[in-house]
């Protein structure tokens, strides 16, 4: 690959990777092994002194740029010097290079059209600690999208890309916004020229979204400045499109039902904290990078309350929808299980139910027995303690009477009271047997009544024939 230009000494230049409104990206080597990523402002510096009003800006943006490098961390590029270019006289920044994909081919194919939660989550936390390591020092990235963060294979992290506004003059961004800016990305007050830490903010909301979505709020449909201005009133008038069904519209077809459940368990809090991103106004937005970042620690880590909008990071209404599904399972797992035990013969399966007791056949016809012999002995004892209360035989009752009568001999001494019973039993027995006389005797009484009758009549009989 020919050389374009030389950019300093011990500094080749290997060709173009990029080009943008912002300038144009260039793969550098180093002498040696080293690679680096060259990022060169359009804007021209006549001459390297203090008179020159873009020499000075560009300096003093690359000063905030140091400061981020002064703690390293590793979800920022590294940048690993400036200066201005030997030919052209264009600022330039060099910047380590990161081998691996941007966000932005990872959601093309062969990828997913949609990222994971597991790894949504990870861009978030990752991104987040970026922006407010670059805010801490007050640098205003100005220019974040999805193909500004890249995937670094060595590491596994992701890293924030392109400082290229930052060392720009407000001047210089408001034109490049206008005509080359990445218009789904820019935040409402960015289309007037301003440039805040909550418009990071925005352009972060905007990327999570179409991570989690497949597609930014507000796509760019058409070319020129008729589908640009379409998008710049979409972000400072509509209302983003809702996440959940968008997300479920691009679920790929190829995954297990199982795995697409899962996936649509999007934490709520992540969900509340992309629409606070992509607020209108700044104010109603996080503050700044450090602000947003404490907001994701928070809701990973947020325990779960009666009253709040989400359970262990899961939503009210995808609660309720596991449950109806835990509901069926349960009730297909009762009927599994009921069928399986009438081809055994046993008794079938009997749906859960706190108001009532399963108990086995066994069990059931020993209540049974227990409860039959119950019933037949409180019968028996019932008739046994009539029974003993009435006199049997006048045998029995005369045998008794000895024996009460012998005991008061032998024991004068003895209570009345102990003998009140068996009076009672005496008078009783006494009584049936004055009845039992009564009876015999009316019955005597009529049999003679009735022979008298008899012979009355054979008397008669007699007289009558002895006349005749």
């Amino acid at each position: 690959m020919s050389k374009v230009f030389t950019i300093a000494e011990g500094l080749e230049n290997l060709g173009a990777l990029r080009t943008g409104g912002q300038g144009s990206v260039y793969k550098g080597k180093r002498t040696g092994t080293i690679y680096s990523a060259v990022k060169l402002i359009p804007t021209p510096i006549h001459t390297e002194s203090g008179d020159d009003k873009n020499y000075r800006n560009f300096q003093n943006e690359v000063a905030k740029l140091q400061k981020v490098n002064e703690i390293p961390n590793p979800n920022i590029v590294k940048i690993l010097s400036f200066g201005v270019t030997e030919s052209g006289a264009f600022p330039f920044i060099e910047m380590e290079y990161i081998e691996g994909p941007d966000l932005n081919e990872l959601l093309a194919p062969p990828h997913e059209k949609i990222f994971t939660i597991k790894e949504l989550l990870k861009v978030a936390d990752q991104l987040s600690c970026a922006l407010a390591h670059c805010h801490k020092v007050g640098v205003k990235h100005g220019d974040i999208k999805s193909n500004n963060v890249k995937y670094n294979i060595h590491t596994g992290n992701y890293v924030l890309l392109d400082f290229g506004l930052a060392i720009m003059s407000e001047e210089q961004r408001r034109s490049s916004i206008r005509h080359a800016g990445a218009a789904e990305f820019m935040a409402p007050e960015q289309h007037e020229g301003k440039m805040l830490l909550q418009t990071d903010i925005y352009s972060y909301g905007v990327i999570l979204y179409e991570l989690l979505t497949g597609d930014v709020p507000f796509p760019l449909t058409g070319e020129g400045d008729t589908g640009r201005n379409a998008v710049m009133l979409g972000h400072m008038e509509s209302e983003v499109p809702d996440a959940l069904r968008a997300r479920k519209l691009n679920l790929p077809e190829e995954w297990p039902e199982q795995k697409m459940r899962q996936e649509m368990q999007v934490p709520a809090w992540l969900i509340n904290l992309i629409s606070k991103c992509l607020q209108k106004k700044p104010e109603d937005r996080y503050a700044d990078g450090q602000e947003l970042h404490d907001a994701i620690i928070t809701g990973s880590l947020a325990a779960p309350t009666g009253g709040s909008a989400n359970i262990g990071g899961v939503s009210k209404a995808n609660i309720e929808t596991l449950k109806a599904e835990n509901k069926k399972l349960q009730q297909q797992v009762l009927e599994l299980q009921s069928a399986n035990q009438e081809a055994d013969g046993n008794t079938p399966a009997v749906p859960d139910d706190e108001s009532k007791m399963v108990i086995s056949k066994l069990g059931f016809n020993a209540l049974v027995a227990l409860l039959v012999l119950f019933v037949g002995f409180s019968v028996y004892a019932a008739f046994y303690k009539k029974d003993a209360r009435l006199p049997k035989t006048n045998i029995a009752q005369d045998s008794l009477q000895n024996a009460q009568d012998t005991a008061q001999m032998a024991n004068p001494q003895q209570d009345m009271p102990a003998n009140d019973f068996y009076k009672e039993r005496q008078q009783r027995a006494d009584s049936l047997k004055h009845k039992r006389d009564s009876i015999i005797k009316a019955t005597i009484d009529s049999v003679n009544a009735a022979k008298a009758v008899k012979t009355t009549k054979d008397s008669a009989t007699i007289d009558t024939s002895s006349n005749q």
